[in-house]
């Protein structure tokens, strides 16, 4: 039995190799990724109870080629074109490829799946769903269990997705460095999402955040030069140091300032600082560097007391001169209250008026700010006004919390 790995974990390593393989000599996206994920599914059926093969790349490729051929020639005599199925199925469809050998898949056949789920004629909602379950290896009811959406909204989200990008081969596409980025935003949404969920009554989504640090990890592999590859790696791995601090024993919000740093990740946050560290030395910092290197001053210091807020501020105005949204001026402004005291900071918000991407935080950080500046009945109005904008069950009682305080 080969290596150590669980069964889960052999699959969703395998499980983008498997479709690109697939991909690479069929073509058909939509029913490639559909004969993988029945692969997978009878993997999982199988191998607890009868072992993992010696090749298991070769054994899901094997069955998923069957499913796949089973497929076409179905669709072929449903069309009346029987004497096309035999040209759709190489002489060596069912033979797995031995490892090693140059018809075995690529890893980097995960990156060219990557670019092609991150279309940019897809919507960012389904660039995730697709990048979930193409390169992650999840199935759909996961995914929308992840989301809390019905099962059947999810199936419709990423099967209208692949009808979209049918018929696209499995290559880098030209300028593919300008597609970059929109693969790194994805991965990015799809762990914040998992760290911070946006809606149910946890807080946090392991899972999800765990397959965005695994697929990103995939990509640093295969792009160990890039900067922001590694900077995004790097805040992935610093954030999530802190996620076993976060919650307390009812799953209610810890914040920052009040986590037990002994329950961080040492491991995690010594990595991503060598991360960060290397990233910034490749050249100018892009925006998931510096985000990462906030992150590394937080995850460094060994009290809320002892953080270098005069660093935090510096890099967040390196921050908003290159991504100039809503969220990076709101955070930056709590850097600003550090330094120069609430009342700086809530003239920083009074700039924000209107910017809806920021949503209930907004209202959030100005009780914060509002609370350290004395002024308690505004405070209690905004952390109310926040609470109602929220739609995460731990963040409502948090903030429903901080106004009753105050109320007292």
């Amino acid at each position: 039995m080969p290596g150590t790995d669980t069964t889960e974990d052999l699959l969703r390593r395998h499980a983008p190799q498997v479709l690109g393989a697939l991909v690479r000599r069929y073509g058909h996206f939509d029913a490639a990724e559909d004969a993988t994920q029945e692969a997978l599914l009878a993997a999982a059926g199988q191998w607890p109870a009868h072992g993992v093969p010696d090749n298991p790349r070769g054994w899901l490729i094997k069955v998923a080629s069957r499913r796949l051929v089973d497929a076409l020639r179905a669709e072929e005599a449903r069309r009346l074109r029987e004497e096309k199925a035999a040209a759709l199925t190489p002489r060596d469809a069912l033979t797995a490829p031995p490892p090693g050998t140059d018809r075995a898949p690529s890893q980097d056949d995960t990156l060219s799946l990557l670019f092609l789920c991150c279309d940019p004629a897809l919507s960012p909602p389904a660039q995730i769903a697709l990048t979930l379950r193409a390169v992650g290896g999840l199935t759909t009811a996961e995914i929308a269990r992840a989301y809390l959406i019905p099962e059947a909204t999810m199936a419709q989200r990423i099967s209208r997705a692949k009808q979209r990008i049918r018929g696209a081969g499995l290559t880098r596409p030209d300028h593919w460095e300008q597609r970059l980025p929109a693969v790194l935003h994805t991965l990015y949404l799809i762990f914040n999402e998992g760290y911070t969920a946006t809606s149910g009554t946890a807080l946090q989504r392991a899972e999800l955040a765990h397959e965005a640090i695994r697929l990103t990890r995939t990509v640093r592999q295969l792009l160990p030069e890039d900067g922001e590859v590694a900077g995004l790696l790097a805040l992935m791995l610093l954030t999530d140091a802190r996620r076993g601090a976060r919650t307390g024993p009812h799953g209610e919000l810890v914040p920052l300032d009040e986590q037990d740093r002994t329950r961080w990740d040492g491991a995690a946050i010594e990595e991503g600082v060598a991360l960060v560290t290397g990233a910034l030395a490749l050249g100018p910092a892009g925006p998931y560097a510096l985000r990462a290197a906030i992150a590394a001053v937080h995850d460094e210091a060994p009290s809320p007391e002892a953080t270098d807020w005069n660093e935090i501020l510096g890099l967040y105005d390196l921050l908003v001169r290159r991504v100039p949204g809503p969220v990076e001026h709101l955070n930056r402004a709590v850097a600003v209250a550090m330094v120069h005291g609430p009342r700086a900071a809530l003239a920083e918000l009074d700039r924000l008026e209107g910017a809806s991407a920021a949503g209930h935080r907004l209202d959030a950080v100005r009780g914060h700010l509002l609370e350290r500046a004395g002024d308690t009945a505004a405070a209690r109005a905004a952390y109310a006004s926040a609470a109602a904008g929220t739609l995460s069950l731990p963040e409502r009682r948090y903030l429903e919390v901080r106004a009753a305080r105050l109320r007292a």
